[in-house]
């Protein structure tokens, strides 16, 4: 009689195993067999990282196996099993892999098929097709769209952790906890004497080193030497936090009246401001979508204060980028002066503070919360929507969107919500973060996702004109290298454009990215890839608080000539405030346990060989890539290697 050996692995994260009751089926095209317990004698099976086979008996030859039904029943208590893969031995010796990589909870039933990708104009068999739809209904039932907030990206329907399925939930809740992470943070920081020193303000600038010196860094110290230097205020919009609102300057705006006899003291060619202009030496930071936010008014015994600051940037003789004048309001006049390195050195220092604190606003919310996380989670609904995981993009895209779901639930719950963490220290808390992403989706475009043109938009693409733009040069090479190899993919399996257009599946993928997930926005009918990098810059940059500093506890200056350091202190956070915004950066700045970086699949999803040498090639270009920026670090006092794809996470989970 014809006999089947199937090999079952389960899973090693922990609570991977079961002792519960495994059945299985297997499903061919000449028969089934009988549904099998898997059980062997005196013998612990589905330990967590075990790898245990069995031997299925049956009276004739099924044919192809199509499919391998498992079920689980309760043995005592529901015990949740992680089942990775299914392979199963034919009476002719060969062998049909069938991945799972998903949790069977409950008295549940899964269904697989083989491991091979398979677009739905593959299949031919009512089985087949049948298999692929009813995966689709159920997925569409349990992954619901939900608004969070009106005018933001739709979100996962889940109010907690718990209530996401089981498949996108973390191994352990316990680890992505963000008060108990807060908590730890401050402990090991040694600033619990601080936590509830508010309105206590610091003596001065040497006093944030009671709470700087426990996690300071070679970066983070080196920030705190420099940090009022115009050269470090400069390089920072290159390679700092927030690489991304510095742009080439082609017209001095109207609402910034800045003039050549204000700043001809900084210019060092002999040309005139209009001609530095022309030349394409000036550049400029707006932080436009900063006016008229709401500042955190949650503690009625702190004001706080929020400012839509313009920087207008010098490109000098040695190719530093330096701040030649600041205007901290959108609206020039008497009360809003704009601000010099020649005025007093107290009025100067405050306006690239009062620069700074914005410049943290617009990371956290704008290019970290809804550029990085949320946009990431609409494009993971969708796929686990409208992809069955035999589609080839589902296998390419599910490893770079492991916990994306789960983290932004966790936020939502904890971090960002009313009353939230965000809210203790931040001066964007209480709404005004709300009211930014809601400000910045207005203006947001599919493009904008896309690297080469995001930097090109800004004016920031010439290497010959900005040479120390690390930023700009590490991400272009990653970018090309995640083209080449998901090109490569696409390739094999979309002999041409009408095969795209003829699969349904990936056309209402884009469909549900758009017109669900995004709301109907603006510029979403492009059909390319993306690629969105979390930075990990945090603790180095933000760490020593006066270079970004959370909230600001004194409105912006009206007048020149009225600050004095202790005028800037009384400005900068509390104590308390201070620390929990130190908490919040070491926490958030910290990698995930066993964290899987850029090109690390340890769960292999394709089986075909091109793929796998797809796979295989990306993985050199990427060590190259690692190489190179590495050896461009050695020696540096500031190494930028946040884009070395060894240091990216291959998907956002922080």
């Amino acid at each position: 009689m014809p006999c089947y050996t199937v090999t079952v692995a389960t899973g090693s994260q922990w609570f991977a195993g079961t002792d519960d009751y495994i059945y299985l089926t297997l499903v061919g095209t000449e028969g089934c067999s009988e549904r099998t317990l898997l059980d062997k004698p005196l013998y612990n099976d589905f330990e967590r990282g075990a790898v245990d086979s069995y031997d299925i008996t049956v009276g004739e030859n099924l044919g192809d196996i199509e499919l391998v039904k498992i079920e689980k029943k309760k043995y005592w208590m529901h015990d949740d099993w992680y089942c990775k893969y299914i392979t199963v031995k034919t009476p002719s010796g060969d062998y049909i892999e069938f991945p799972c990589f998903r949790w069977v909870v409950d008295d549940k039933e899964i269904v697989l098929r083989d491991g091979r990708a398979r677009l739905p104009q593959d299949d031919k068999t009512r089985v087949a097709k049948q298999h692929r739809r009813k995966e689709l209904e159920t997925r569409q039932k349990t992954y619901r769209w939900k608004e969070w907030h009106p005018g933001f990206p739709m979100s996962i329907d889940a109010k907690t952790h718990k209530e996401l399925p089981r498949d996108i939930q973390f191994d352990s809740e316990k680890g992505v906890d963000f008060i108990l992470n807060y908590s730890k943070a401050i402990e090991n920081l040694y600033v619990n004497q601080f936590m509830h020193m508010f309105q206590s303000s610091w003596g001065d600038f040497s006093d944030f080193e009671r709470i700087f010196v426990r996690i300071k860094n070679t970066i983070s110290e080196y920030v705190m030497q420099h940090w009022r230097e115009d050269f470090m205020f400069g390089y920072q919009f290159l390679n700092g936090c927030n690489p991304v609102m510095i742009q080439k300057c082609t017209q001095i705006p109207e609402k910034f009246p800045v003039t050549h006899e204000m700043v001809a003291d900084c210019l060092e060619r002999d040309l005139t401001l209009e001609e530095e202009l022309k030349a394409g030496n000036l550049y400029i930071a707006d932080y436009e979508i900063m006016e008229d936010i709401s500042p955190n008014a949650t503690d009625p015994c702190t004001t706080q204060y929020l400012a839509a600051p313009i920087c207008l940037l010098y490109k000098n003789s040695q190719n530093k980028i330096l701040p030649i004048a600041i205007q901290l309001s959108q609206n020039p006049g008497e009360d809003s002066p704009i601000y010099l390195p020649s005025d007093n050195q107290h009025d100067w220092l405050l306006a690239k503070i009062w620069v700074r604190s914005s410049d943290f606003h617009v990371h956290q919310t704008v290019t970290h919360l809804l550029r990085t996380h949320l946009i990431s989670e609409v494009f993971g609904i969708a796929m686990f929507r409208q992809l069955p995981a035999v589609h080839p993009v589902y296998k390419l895209l599910l490893p770079h969107i492991r916990f994306t779901i789960a983290i932004n639930t966790k936020a939502r719950e904890q971090l960002i919500c009313e009353n939230g963490l965000f809210d203790k220290a931040n001066g964007t808390g209480g709404g005004g973060h709300v009211q930014l992403v809601q400000r910045a989706m207005k203006t947001f475009t599919y493009k904008s996702l896309c690297f080469p043109d995001a930097i090109k938009a800004r004016g920031m693409e010439s290497q010959e004109e900005v040479p120390y733009y690390f930023y700009r040069d590490d991400g272009n090479r990653v970018w090309e290298v995640v083209k080449s190899f998901v090109t490569d993919v696409v390739n094999i399996y979309y002999a041409s454009d009408e095969t795209v257009q003829e699969d349904d599946e990936i056309q209402a993928f884009i469909k549900d990215v758009c017109s669900f997930g995004m709301q109907d926005f603006d510029y979403c009918g492009e059909n390319k890839h993306y690629t969105v990098s979390k930075q990990n810059t945090l603790y180095d940059w933000c760490s020593w608080i006066p270079n970004a500093p959370p909230t600001m506890r004194k409105p912006p200056p009206t007048n020149k000539g009225q600050v004095d350091m202790q005028f800037i202190v009384e400005s900068l956070p509390d104590r308390g405030r201070s620390c929990w915004h130190l908490g919040a950066v070491w926490a958030l700045s910290q990698f995930q346990e066993n964290e899987l970086f850029l090109g690390m699949y340890p769960d292999e999803h394709f089986f075909e060989k091109q793929t796998k040498k797809a796979v295989e090639t990306f993985h050199q270009k990427l060590s190259e890539v690692s190489k190179l920026i590495k050896n461009r670090n050695e020696g540096k006092k500031l190494p930028y290697y946040y884009l070395s794809p060894d240091r990216i996470p291959n998907s956002v989970a922080v």
